[in-house]
């Protein structure tokens, strides 16, 4: 028998997932003040910085308001909501979802096309791999997430750009904490079907190794146009 890998949290996910489901269950309501960071920090028994972090990661899933010289505020939500499987990320301001997008296809189709001009036999032969690994995990949806996320950081690999790894890596690392449930539901929805995605991928690789410079800055757009329809796909549905 397989079992998933238990990943161990950080102490400011420990707090921020212990405020979040005192938001859920109504122990917080909305309007309610949260006590100071000092305060807070005191109560569970931890670092100041962790309880910021938490309080950053609920105010990016739209569930606190925090008013400068005011105070930090539970905001107003819809209850039903709270129990939906893509919760998470659906708190996630809808605004800051279309930026993160946005921000994918312009650094990721640009990306692709230095790649086309700078890629070596190397990189070729990690992206192959990296292709491979999606075909082969296909019916594990979370290995698959995992492996399409590591094709597009090999074509960042592939540019030769320090900087554009970098940031391709910030962005990965966005997407997986801020987006997975709702970015996976997305790329194995009636939209998005898994040979579509293998495919998208295939043709980003080819036009690679054809050093095809416009081919893959094109592919790699159509992909993440592909992409960013399924989410709003999937979004739609569950509104």
């Amino acid at each position: 028998m397989v079992y998933k890998k238990i990943k161990p949290k950080k102490i400011y996910e420990v707090v921020s997932d212990e405020l979040y489901e005192m938001i859920r269950s109504g122990t917080l309501k909305p309007g309610d003040q949260l006590d100071s960071i000092q305060q807070l920090a005191e109560n569970f028994q931890v670092g100041r910085s962790a309880i910021r972090e938490a309080l950053s990661a609920l105010s990016s899933r739209g569930l606190i308001e925090i008013k400068q010289g005011e105070g930090t505020f539970v905001k107003t939500f819809d209850p039903a909501i709270m129990n939906h499987p893509l919760t998470a990320a659906l708190l996630l301001d809808q605004d800051n979802i279309k930026h993160l997008l946005e921000v994918r296809k312009i650094l990721e189709s640009g990306t692709a096309e230095v790649a086309a001009k700078k890629r070596t036999n190397e990189n070729l032969a990690e992206l192959k791999e990296r292709l491979f690994n999606m075909k082969s995990v296909s019916d594990d949806e979370e290995l698959s997430d995992k492996a399409d996320i590591a094709f597009h950081v090999a074509v960042a690999n592939a540019s030769q750009n320090e900087l554009l790894i970098s940031l391709m890596n910030h962005v990965s690392e966005l997407m997986t904490e801020k987006m997975s449930d709702i970015r996976r539901a997305a790329l194995y929805s009636e939209e998005m079907t898994l040979n579509q995605l293998y495919q998208q991928h295939a043709r980003i690789y080819e036009a690679i190794v054809e050093q095809d410079e416009a081919g893959a800055r094109n592919a790699m757009l159509f992909h993440l146009q592909c992409v960013e329809g399924s989410l709003d796909g999937v979004i739609n549905k569950i509104r």
